[in-house]
Parts: structure tokens; sequence; C-alpha cells
């Protein structure tokens, strides 16, 4: 199939829509389903993002996609108990590495990852597509799947999910075009290899990063690779658990991307997670339940006349004193960022979500308050040299 036509593009007025590539046939094959415009744009980013993720840690790898940014992603690590609750995958028998690394995806912002694409660095197996069975998603990409796992992908939707099969093998031209305004630009494809390699300048007092710290780095520059910039990502044990991306601020990515990390942290706690909640209650209702909950506007899900459509009985709040307190446990997280910190205050923000370890290019005028800022807190961080703009 050299092309694939498209109900419309990003917007339903915009018409006629298609995919294609000269010369040759698409890497892709559409198992079930009609993917749009957008669910492809989000497929092949994902795909990118995930085959970078395999190569870098040896690890079956996933993300949730959702406009062109990824809301989550992970490698296919085991979940500890309390995890698997807060993932709501607790109640299923078998958790397979890739199933492990889907959860982690979808687990880091469920209220972002409603809806999702989803790419998988490898086979799709039946643990993965049961989890993937109950959640809400546009579609999914993979290099294979098996027939039970297809089978079951099959039933959701009414039988209109989107599952495509990519060849793995496949590489594109190094020469990549895209038209704005009628304008054509070009470039050359983003090929840089992300290693180990990207973190020996460490400028920091603090010149330690252990193997692991190394690694969860990696993973969020490689998040960042394909994230709509300007884009923080911070991780924490083989997954972003929070994604700051398309701000023109850069402390606005990092309050972004620290705040999505603090919500999964505080939904870790013995208050969110002994929440009564009613046993009917649906996956995005429960979702959205606990996002309020621990917000601002907590009330709004545990005053009278309230708390009785999601709970069996009326919650405690869970008060800014006792989340400061929780918050204080998070610690070893390790933060990226696409491009350099212009000011320390990018730091502080990091500290108060646990960030202890840091990657960013480096090159601002402001370098010695970055690393003064660090220094204040014993945070190691390294200049990779590198910036990861992706538009």
């Amino acid at each position: 199939m050299a092309e694939m036509q498209l109900k419309y593009g990003c917007n339903p007025n915009q018409k006629p829509s298609r995919i294609y590539i000269q010369d040759k046939d698409l890497p892709i094959e559409v198992l079930n389903g009609k993917p749009g415009y957008i669910n492809l744009l989000d497929a092949f980013n994902g795909w990118q993002l995930v085959r970078e993720l395999k190569q870098a840690t040896g690890l079956p790898s996933a993300t949730s996609f959702k406009h062109v940014s990824p809301a989550g992603a992970g490698i296919g690590t085991p979940l500890s108990d309390t995890l698997k609750k807060i993932y709501f995958v607790d109640d299923l028998e078998e958790l397979s590495p890739m199933a492990c690394a889907y959860a982690r995806a979808r687990g880091a912002d469920r209220m972002s990852s409603y809806g999702d694409f989803i790419a998988l660095s490898d086979t799709c197996d039946v643990p993965t597509a049961k989890m993937i069975q109950r959640e809400v998603s546009d579609g999914i990409i993979a290099p294979d799947y098996t027939p039970e796992a297809l089978e079951i992908l099959k039933s959701k939707r009414k039988g209109t999910y989107n599952i495509i099969k990519i060849d793995e093998n496949y590489k594109p031209e190094p020469i990549e075009t895209k038209q704005v305004f009628g304008i054509t630009f070009e470039q050359g494809r983003n090929e840089l290899k992300i290693d180990n390699s990207l973190l020996e300048n460490i400028v920091t007092d603090n010149k330690t990063i252990p193997d692991d710290k190394k690694m969860d780095l990696i993973i969020s520059l490689i998040v960042l690779k394909y994230t709509q910039s300007n884009s923080v990502c911070y991780v924490k044990d083989g997954q972003a658990i929070g994604i700051g991306a398309g701000q023109q601020s850069r402390i606005h990515c990092t309050r972004l991307a620290g705040n999505k990390a603090d919500i999964w942290w505080l939904r870790q706690a013995p208050q969110v997670l002994d929440l009564p909640f009613k046993a009917d209650i649906r996956r995005p209702d429960r979702d959205n339940t606990i996002d309020v909950y621990i917000s601002d506007e907590f009330e709004d899900v545990i005053k009278d006349g309230e708390w009785q459509k999601y709970f069996t009985e009326q919650p405690k709040p869970f008060i800014k004193a006792e989340q400061k307190e929780w918050l204080k446990k998070n610690t070893g997280v390790c933060v990226g960022s696409d491009a350099f910190f212009p000011f320390g205050d990018n730091v502080e923000r990091a500290r108060k979500s646990g960030v202890e370890y840091i990657a960013q290019p480096g090159g601002s005028i402001r370098d010695d308050n970055v690393i003064d800022t660090c220094n204040k807190y014993n945070i190691a961080m390294a200049f990779t040299g590198i910036r990861l703009f992706h538009h």
C-alpha cells in the first residue's frame, strides 16, 4: 500500500487527507479500524519513542500518547503492590513485562491518558491486551500481536478499535520534510543516539549518578525527544511520572511536570489508597474523583450530597499539611530538560518534587546560578550539550 486515504486532517473541515511515501509502500498494516490523521501522528511518534527506549534499556517499552506528546512512558519492570493498586491492575492475574510497561505508561497521568494512542516496542500479548481492553483508548501500534491478543483488541469500541502493525525494520530517509503555509521545510532527521555518554559531563559538586538513575535520566531524554517543546520530564524507577509539554516558558514546563509528579506520588498515600469507592464506579470517574480529592477543590467530592455519588462513606479531607509531609517522602527523582535551564528557579521547583538528578544541555549565561542552586541541595547535574526540541 503506497498511500492511505484518511477521513480528514486535524479537523473535519480539512479535506482531502492522506498519508503516503514516495516510490515505496507504507511500513504499516491496519489490522482493524480506520485511524485518523492525529491518530497516525501519535502512532508514529510513539513508535519511535518506544523503539528507542527498548534499544537503550533492553526492556519492553510502552508509551501513552495524546495530541502528539506522551502522557506517560515506561519500561517492563515488575510493579509493586502499591503501583498495581493505583494503576488499577491489582485484579489481573498475570502481568507480563509488556503489560507492566503499559501499566506504567498509562498510570503516570491517567487523566491525560484518557483516550490515548498506545505504542508498544514488542509483540502485544494477552495480559497487555486485557489491560488495554478496559481502558478508554483510540488505538495501538505495535510490531506484532498474538492471535489471542488481536481478538481481544478487536472487541473494543464495538469492533472499531484502531490496531496498527508496523514493520520494525522500517528505516526512514535521512532527510525529512513538512509543509507550513504552503512552504516546504527540510531538515535531517534527529537520529541522535541517547546513551550514557551524554551524562559524562557532571558539572556539580556531587559527581555521583548511580546506574539506575542514569537509566532514568536516559528515559527522560528519550521521552523529551518526542515531546512537543518546550518540555521537561520527571522520571522515577523506569517510568515518566510527570511531563510538561508545549509551554513557552521553561519554568512553566518544570512546574507542570512537577505538579503531575506530585499527583502521581499523592495517589500512593494511604489517604488515597484507602478511599472507600463504590464498587460500581467507572474507572474514568474514579480517576477524576481522585484528582479532585487531592486538589484545592476537594470539597466538590466529599461534601454532603456529593460524596454519596462516589463513596460508601464520607472520606476525611487530605489536608495540605498532610500532603506536604507525604511529598517529602518522594526522593531519588530524575529530571530531564530538552533545553537549558535559564535560571535556578527550575532547580528550586524540581527539588520540591524529590529531584536529586538532572540532565540538561547547559549553555545558559546563568549556568553558574543553576549549578550553585544544585550544589545548595547536593543535586547531581549533567550537561548533555544536546538540545532536544521537537515540533
